[in-house]
């Protein structure tokens, strides 16, 4: 799984409006500025993320953009299937079982691949934007880990 420069950028903006979920609509470029994004793509980033409602947009001269619920109900599995579509290096799990029951010489590595993919996705699909942003150092404690290998 390759999470792309645009996929990045998105989860950095919801983490800047998450960060400052409490003061409301935030203008773009101060969420530019915040993380040292380009704003022209950035405009085109949360037009992306408005249209799938993950944040919201305000009109007016206390306008900008603003999350549509609150980060611990964003997970990040959302925003990185939005922006870069599978969490497989070979399409998506449908695509990937497929290969399993068709291709007997290579069923082991498709195994392998969905193994992987459904790794990352169960990652990424237990982690919030809430969890990442109260988590600055990015370890996840010991509890949480043995928590998520149980699922």
């Amino acid at each position: 799984m390759k999470i792309s420069q645009k996929g990045l950028y998105a989860l950095q903006a919801v983490m800047t409006l998450a960060r400052r979920y409490e003061e409301g609509a935030i203008r773009i470029r101060d969420i530019a500025a915040d993380g040292d994004l380009p704003e022209k793509f950035l405009e085109l980033i949360l037009l992306e993320l408005k249209n799938a409602r993950i944040v919201e947009s305000i009109r007016g001269a206390k306008g900008g953009y603003q999350l549509h619920c609150a980060p611990s109900e964003i997970q990040l599995s959302q925003i990185v299937r939005l922006i870069d579509g599978p969490l497989a290096p070979f399409g998506n799990a449908d695509q990937l079982r497929h290969l399993i029951a068709r291709d007997a010489e290579h069923r082991a590595l498709y195994r392998v691949f969905l193994d992987v993919r459904d790794a990352a996705a169960k990652i990424l699909e237990n982690t919030t934007i809430a969890d990442i942003i109260s988590n600055p150092s990015g370890t996840r404690s010991r509890k949480r880990r043995a928590a998520q290998n149980r699922r």
